[in-house]
């Protein structure tokens, strides 16, 4: 109640009390002016009698008023203390109201009529007001301030906004055929925010009331994750076929509590939902049946966009921008059907502008599309843990066709999963993380299992939530240098959007730095002078320059560097990063690994892949690594010296290094002849490899789509010595390639393959075999339980 009320029917009170006694006392006045002339005409004593009788009745009202105007104080004091209860008891029941409107209930009507009495001013008489408010407060002790509503059937009339597209009419039908499946209960439909979920299963709804008849009533409800909005038992067993479509499911509900009884209880109900998330409706529902409605492909999306934007799109001057602005709108019927309708009828130069505003989705303006973004916000906000929504933000930041690997990089370096304490952990965390995220729409496949895509509408929210929450900022736009001071994560995904960068990056907090290859942007030599805080720094195809930025060494919290692809050749500086756990240098053209990399004594993973002009690792760098646990030198360096070559004679990593290395989980290496595996005990140790054994140094590019964790390609032209290691390589592999040249290779191979060797890790073998000799031998030889002639 507000604080003035009181105070202004005081006021109230005054006046109206003085026009009330002011006429109350002018017409007792007349009256008694009227009666002392009948005293004159009577006996005195008997009319004063009764003039006093009289009096009595006439004046009593005037005497209450009075002394309802003497205790004007007590009675407001009282109305105070009264209106104070009120108020505190008012708020009570109003909080209580409003969590239940959120929840989907009904208030009772009872506690409607309550709050709107208590919003009444007060009456003219204070006494009387302090009684009714302390009637009110015992009045509003109510059980409960809410029922349960009671679903109503529907007539389900013509959808609006439904389109007969191709890609629905198939998933309709698809649905339609599992709601005539007796042995399904539960249907789930999964998709993105906006693809169209809701309006597919309305129509849904109105065919199979209408002439299809599968149905005796249908239900729809927006569900939330409460789970407590429907009370259906006592309808249901009355009923016999009854559709229940809850729309919009966030988490589990519980069905039971909801009302709705399945099975052999109620063969003839089914339940119908819709989810973004495809692990809610899967494993949390029990959908028997999943369908995922997709975006609208290319020629459905034109069709609708042209639909809602008018026939002008055809024409030849506008046609070429309206394309580009349904593009944007990336197959999402309701963004296709908000944009295209607020440019129905706009001349060129306002689509120009949107396309503009679309492209820059940091700083649209377009507000048409701010529903779109509000879907796509939700479902961020489901995500749940700050890590998840974090991952995803950096999802973003990596932009289309991110590597998982990558991911897994960024997240170690900036420490953003807590109780991970390995490599593998970080990447069975990334790898369920982003299969969540697929799972919710907010993440897609991309065109191989490494990656991950996003749909450019998600794309652009997310890089909009990324800049407004979070201080994260993907440059694709140009943005005044002195903007940058308080951004956390900055990627330069076109760094000549920028003239040039600024002599010194002034940026006390970033942590995340990503740089494009672009010949035409220079890095100052003191860039990193003033940025000790950050923790990940990406550079790569960073390709003119010979040396790096000396103020590199600045970095002291760096513990992610990615330098792939670079054309350098002195990186002596890395040396000074102390804290680094993460070195990226693939595809680089070092020719050698400085001896500095020894004093990097936290790295966890090194990768030297595909550096074919990596000849020299010194002796002792290796081990030296004493917490490294992944090593990746496939397409590599392979000038692994022998044991037999020792003290001042040693100018390579010996493969025995590796044995000083306790942690090593991960190797991807080439090691020229089997003998060399002989007792190394890493081996033992090894949880993914991608070996190679041959004397070919290009034999790597045998299979570039690896689908297993342990892979194996020998490569064997005579007679090989097969101990203990190479045989416990053998029995943990899952991918095996052997290369197999000379038919006395062959005949060894074959019989230590089949010696004591149980291959139970093995689901996938190529054999290739090459010889110039013939076998007289008609008797086949037995491989992996096969018979194979030679």
């Amino acid at each position: 109640m507000p604080s003035g009320f009181v105070n202004e029917n005081i006021s109230s009170f005054h006046s109206k009390y003085s026009l009330s006694i002011s006429f109350v006392f002018h017409s007792h006045v007349f009256l008694f002016l009227l009666l002392s002339l009948f005293l004159q005409q009577g006996s005195r004593l008997a009319i004063q009698a009764r003039l006093k009788t009289v009096c009595c009745c006439l004046f009593a009202p005037t005497i209450n008023h009075v002394k309802y105007i003497s205790n004007l104080q007590q009675n407001v004091e009282t109305l105070n203390d009264q209106t104070e209860k009120l108020k505190v008891e008012r708020e009570r029941v109003q909080r209580s109201v409003d969590a239940d409107l959120r929840s989907g209930k009904e208030i009772r009507d009872d506690v409607n009529n309550w709050l709107s009495a208590t919003r009444y001013k007060l009456s003219l008489e204070a006494a009387e007001k302090a009684k009714a408010v302390a009637k009110l407060l015992e009045q509003s002790k109510f059980p409960e301030v809410a029922y349960r509503v009671a679903l109503q059937d529907i007539t389900v009339p013509q959808v609006k906004g439904y389109e007969e597209f191709e890609s629905r009419t198939s998933v309709l039908n698809e649905i339609m055929e599992a709601l005539k499946d007796n042995s399904v209960s539960v249907i789930g439909v999964h998709g993105m925010g906006g693809v169209g979920k809701t309006t597919l299963v309305k129509e849904i709804a109105r065919k199979v009331k209408g002439k299809d008849k599968l149905f005796d009533s249908v239900v729809i409800s927006t569900h939330s994750t409460d789970g407590k909005a429907l009370r259906l038992r006592e309808r249901l067993k009355k009923e016999k076929r009854v559709l229940v479509v809850l729309d919009d499911i966030w988490g589990k509900a519980d069905i039971e509590e909801v009302g709705i009884p399945l099975g052999d209880e109620h063969k003839g109900c089914k339940l119908l939902l819709t989810s973004r998330e495809l692990n809610v409706l899967s494993n949390r529902m029990d959908a028997q049946k999943c369908f995922t409605i997709e975006s609208l492909n290319k020629k459905e999306a034109w069709d609708l966009f042209k639909k809602k934007a008018g026939d002008c799109v055809e024409s030849y001057d506008l046609k070429p921008t309206a394309m580009e602005v349904a593009k944007k709108c990336a197959g999402l019927p309701i963004a296709i059907a908000t944009v295209a309708g607020a440019l129905r009828s706009k001349r060129l130069f306002e689509w120009k502008n949107t396309l503009r505003e679309l492209e820059r989705p940091s700083l649209s303006n377009f507000t048409e599309i701010t529903a779109v973004r509000k879907l796509i916000e939700l479902s961020f906000n489901y995500l749940g843990s700050e890590e998840v929504k974090q991952t995803f933000l950096l999802c973003s930041v990596m932009g289309r066709n991110g590597l998982v690997e990558d991911l897994v990089r960024y997240t170690v370096g900036l420490d953003l999963f807590s109780g991970v304490n390995t490599m593998e952990e970080a990447r069975n965390n990334v790898l369920t993380v982003v299969a969540n995220l697929k799972a919710s729409s907010l993440l897609l496949d991309s065109y191989e299992d490494e990656r991950f895509d996003i749909h450019d509408v998600v794309w652009d929210a997310a890089l909009n939530i990324a800049s407004r929450d979070y201080h994260v900022h993907v440059l694709r736009d140009y943005v005044p240098k002195e903007k940058m001071n308080s951004w956390r994560m900055i990627s330069l995904r076109c760094p000549r959007i920028i003239a040039e960068l600024p002599k010194e990056m002034e940026c006390s907090g970033l942590s995340f730095f990503y740089m494009a290859s672009d010949d035409s942007v220079e890095i100052p030599p003191h860039f990193f002078r003033r940025i000790e805080s950050l923790k990940v720094l990406a550079l790569p195809s960073i390709r003119s320059y010979p040396y790096l930025p000396e103020s590199i060494n600045h970095l002291i919290d760096l513990r992610m560097l990615c330098l792939r692809g670079w054309r350098g050749e002195d990186i002596t500086i890395i040396g000074e990063l102390k804290n680094l756990e993460i070195l990226d240098l693939a595809c680089s053209s070092i020719k050698e690994l400085p001896k500095e990399i020894a004093q990097l004594t936290r790295l966890r993973l090194l990768d030297l892949s595909w550096c074919f002009g990596l000849k020299i690792i010194p002796p002792n760098v290796l081990s030296s690594l004493s917490k490294l646990e992944e090593l990746y030198m496939e397409g590599s360096f392979a000038e692994w010296e022998n044991d037999g070559v020792v003290g001042n004679k040693r100018r390579n990593a010996r493969l025995d290094e590796l044995n000083n290395l306790p942690h090593l989980t991960t190797l991807y290496a080439h090691i020229p002849n089997a003998q060399m595996i002989s007792k190394h005990i890493f081996i033992e140790t090894l949880d993914r490899y991608k070996i190679f054994v041959g004397d070919d140094h290009f034999a790597w590019i045998w299979n570039l789509k690896y689908e297993y964790s342990k892979t194996l390609k020998l490569k064997i032209y005579t007679n090989i010595y097969w101990d203990n290691l190479v045989k416990t390589l053998l029995k943990k592999t899952e991918d095996l390639y052997l290369n197999l040249k000379g038919l006395e290779g062959i005949r060894s191979v074959f019989a230590e393959l089949n010696n004591g060797v149980d291959f139970l890790n093995l689901k996938r073998v190529d054999v290739i075999i090459t010889m110039k000799e013939y076998s007289t031998n008609s008797e086949p030889l037995p491989l992996f339980n096969k018979q194979v002639f030679v």
